[in-house]
């Protein structure tokens, strides 16, 4: 059975969702659907980026990933399909597959301009039901993926996140993501960080690398190597990171040898 993901910023609260849904059980009845999420903030395309680079590893690699955070929609942005050696993925193009993209290749890319493959009328403003949708569940039906449009190159790719260093060779992270628990997602990986290190953001300071929220005691800040691909996090046990601390995406933390 084909896996189609969703990944949006529709919220819940509509019936975007679940319309898109039934246009890709018309066409590929036998699809399973995964909501990755439907919560990324309105037009925010890291974010939505973020989403995709923490769960497409643990896919099977034939899944159909659809992304609809689409600031552009009604533009001469293009909408693309892309093959790859992690999934294949039905996004527009605006850079929101920039981070699977940077950790795979991509085979194949076209843009999706065969209208046999789009819902009869499409509209303005809602081009994930009447142009996305269509096309991963085509896609996920086996219609191959040199059906859906010409070759597409040149894809939009957000600059990559990554630490810089200072004169002194200190290394400033940034906060690249902030997760429903309000716990820092750095770009910064347990790989790059050598010997014991400490931590400075905001003011405060954490004196070391831990293991887990329960090696401090509540209300303690704590960095450690999270479930995100060995990125650092850092936390506030039984609190929010991000609101105690005043920090959000593009943030500095300055990790020291200690």
């Amino acid at each position: 059975m084909p896996i189609i993901t969703l990944t949006t910023d529709f919220g819940l609260a509509d019936g975007y969702v679940g319309t898109m849904q039934g246009v890709i059980l018309s066409i590929a009845p036998e699809a399973t659907l995964v909501d990755l999420s439907h919560q990324v903030p309105p037009q925010d395309v890291r974010a939505g980026a973020f989403v995709l680079y923490q769960a497409v590893p643990f896919f099977p690699p034939d899944t159909v990933h659809l992304v609809v955070v689409d600031p552009g929609v009604g533009s001469d942005r293009r909408a693309l399909a892309v093959r790859t050696s992690q999934g294949v993925f039905v996004a527009p193009d605006n850079g929101v597959l920039s981070y699977v993209l940077a950790s795979a290749n991509v085979d194949e890319a076209v843009s999706l301009t065969n209208p046999a493959y789009r819902l009869p009328e499409v509209s303005t403003t809602f081009h994930g039901r009447d142009i996305f949708a269509p096309a991963a569940a085509h896609l996920a039906g086996g219609v191959p993926l040199s059906e859906l449009g010409p070759r597409a190159i040149n894809l939009v790719r957000l600059p990559p996140p990554g630490p810089e260093f200072t004169p002194e060779g200190d290394l400033i992270a940034h906060v690249m993501h902030v997760d429903h628990f309000g716990n820092l997602i750095l770009d910064v990986t347990a790989g790059d960080l050598v010997g014991e290190v400490t931590f400075e953001l905001a003011g405060r300071k954490i004196e070391a690398l831990s293991s887990t929220f329960a090696d401090v005691e509540p209300g303690e800040l704590v960095a450690y190597v999270g479930s995100t691909r060995d990125h650092v996090e850092i936390a506030l046990r039984e609190g929010d990171a991000a609101r105690e601390m005043g920090l959000g995406i593009g943030d500095e933390v300055l990790i020291r040898e200690a």
